[in-house]
């Protein structure tokens, strides 16, 4: 009577502990780590607490499910069966586009679902197939979402006007990632400054150097002097 009586107080401590924060998941007993209502506190917390629940709540749906949305990492610490749901996936991959790495390859190579994560979160497009890295559709709805994806797209794409303006407008230094010809190419330029200047930062050491471009960047906004260095 007496050892259930401490049992209950110390799993009560443990509660309330994690609740306020989740790493102490990490220093309790094996037990209190299987326990569900204490691992679920946890991660609701801090998607890291997973790294510390027992497999068998690394498999728990729900928990999985409130993990990833607070934190999309802790995917790697799913059971492998997770990793393939689409809607685990997906919401891991919402919170943050790297967690596509620890996705199942089946998912990486599935259209739709690489359509549907990258429209989330451009990053995502890091982790999709090639074939899918090469896909117009994709590679625009990820650059629309994170122009710094354009990075991870084919150089076809990376020379694609359209495709190259779009990251350029959610990100200036997505022009870093542009093919060299467009990076040299004056009115292509001209159009991404406008859209945003730190586009400027990446064009060719030419088109920097080049006393009338310069001046027309200048004349869209004065700031843009001190990126023609």
């Amino acid at each position: 009577m007496e050892s259930n009586a401490k049992n209950a107080v110390t799993r009560e401590i443990v509660l309330a502990a994690v609740t306020e924060n989740s790493w102490v998941l990490e220093y309790a007993s094996a037990e209190m780590q299987a326990d569900r209502e204490i691992v679920l506190a946890a991660v609701k917390q801090s998607g890291w607490a997973l790294e510390y629940a027992s497999a068998e709540l690394q498999a728990d749906r729900e928990i999985v499910l409130a993990a990833v949305t607070k934190n999309g990492w802790v995917l790697e610490y799913v059971s492998p069966e997770l990793q393939a749901d689409r809607e685990i996936v997906l919401a891991a991959a919402t919170e943050s586009g790297g967690a596509l790495k620890f996705a199942s390859t089946e998912l990486w190579a599935d259209r739709e679902f690489v359509l549907a994560a990258v429209t989330k979160n451009g990053w995502a497009l890091k982790y999709a197939s090639a074939e899918l890295q090469a896909d117009r559709e994709i590679v625009l709805a990820a650059v629309t979402s994170s122009g710094g994806a354009l990075e991870y797209t084919s150089a076809e794409l990376q020379a694609d006007r359209e495709i190259v303006l779009a990251a350029v407008t959610e990100s200036g230094w997505a022009l870093k990632y542009a093919s060299s010809e467009l990076r040299a190419d004056r009115e292509f330029v001209l159009a991404a400054v406008t859209k945003n200047g730190w586009a400027l930062k990446y064009a060719s050491s030419e088109l920097r150097a080049d006393r009338e471009f310069v001046l027309a960047v200048v004349a869209k906004n004065g700031l843009n002097l001190k990126l023609t260095a």
